[in-house]
């Protein structure tokens, strides 16, 4: 195999009350890369659709990651990324995260696979450092292994895949306003009180039970974030009012997806996701907020090969 076309896709972190260690992966929406084996060793981003980013490999999150993976696992051949960002940048919906990952997915494939897709979280976590300042894997863990995700550990590195309710759908708000992670990162707050730490463990235990149980009831009443989205919440058009609606239109709980701007609900069937998304997109239009509604059920696989030669 020399050449290798994939679907990376979006995803969403923190969940609410997991910040930096609970994520799931999103269907419809995502990125697409073509990874070739060359002759000549090295990474080299050759193309970029959608979004204006660095062809420069070290900066370049798909190149710092493909550079991670090869850090340890020396090849003799090298390969050129293209990439057709279908996730805008600062969308707080995973962009890096599908781009790092979708290298060192491609990467492991054209060399026959030597390390599992667990593993190659440690490589894709190197281009998600370089985008936020922060190794974390809350994004990258369920676009590698589909489904919910727990990051248990990064050091060691220990992700849980975790089930969930076949029912279960996300409706996306995605307002057109760019907010770099590293940005949101600055606002929150280094220290908490014991009161929101107890808080806040206490809903993402309850969450993974609703989650492992399919008991609907506790998700919705877990989905509650007092240690991030006070802090957050601030820089996201009509917050309060998008929360409002979504859980009055039948959502079982709304939160900031990964840093924001944008809004993910979780709600019971796509019927009721549907509305949620578009009585939320009415919020907006009156503001003169350009925006992006998408509803997706959990994608269950992740990183998909479209096409391999």
């Amino acid at each position: 195999m020399r050449e290798i076309r994939l679907f990376c896709p979006a995803s969403v972190a923190n969940v609410s009350c997991g910040f930096d260690v609970l994520g799931f992966c999103l269907d419809p929406i995502g990125d697409e890369m073509i990874i070739r084996k060359t002759d000549k060793p090295g990474i080299k981003i050759i193309k970029i659709e959608g979004e204006d980013l660095s062809l420069e490999t070290n900066k370049n999150v798909a190149g710092i990651a493909g550079l991670a993976f090869l850090k340890e696992y020396p090849s003799k051949n090298g390969f050129e990324i293209e990439i057709y960002k279908g996730i805008k940048a600062g969308s707080g919906i995973g962009s890096s995260a599908a781009s790092s990952a979708g290298a060192v997915f491609g990467i492991n494939e054209l060399l026959g696979k030597p390390f599992t897709n667990n593993e190659l979280i440690k490589f894709a976590m190197k281009g998600e450092e370089f985008a936020s300042g922060a190794l974390h894997a809350d994004n990258l863990a369920p676009v590698l292994l589909g489904g919910f995700t727990l990051v248990r550990s990064i050091e060691p590195l220990d992700i849980i895949r975790l089930p969930f309710p076949k029912k279960l759908f996300a409706s996306i708000i995605h307002p057109k306003i760019e907010l770099k992670t590293s940005d949101s990162r600055s606002v929150l707050k280094e220290k908490v009180t014991l009161k929101k730490a107890i808080q806040q463990s206490a809903n993402l235990a309850a969450l993974i039970s609703g989650l492992y149980t399919d008991n609907y009831d506790l998700i919705s009443r877990s989905l509650v974030d007092v240690l991030i989205e006070p802090y957050r919440s601030a820089l996201i058009p009509s917050f309060n009012e998008l929360k409002d609606s979504a859980k009055k239109n039948g959502a079982l709980g709304s939160g900031i997806s990964g840093s924001g701007p944008s809004m993910f609900s979780l709600s019971k069937g796509r019927k009721t996701a549907l509305l949620v998304a578009n009585k939320m997109g009415n919020i907006l239009k009156p503001l003169g907020v350009d925006f992006n509604t998408y509803v997706s059920k959990v994608n269950p696989i992740g990183i998909k090969i479209i096409s391999s030669k």
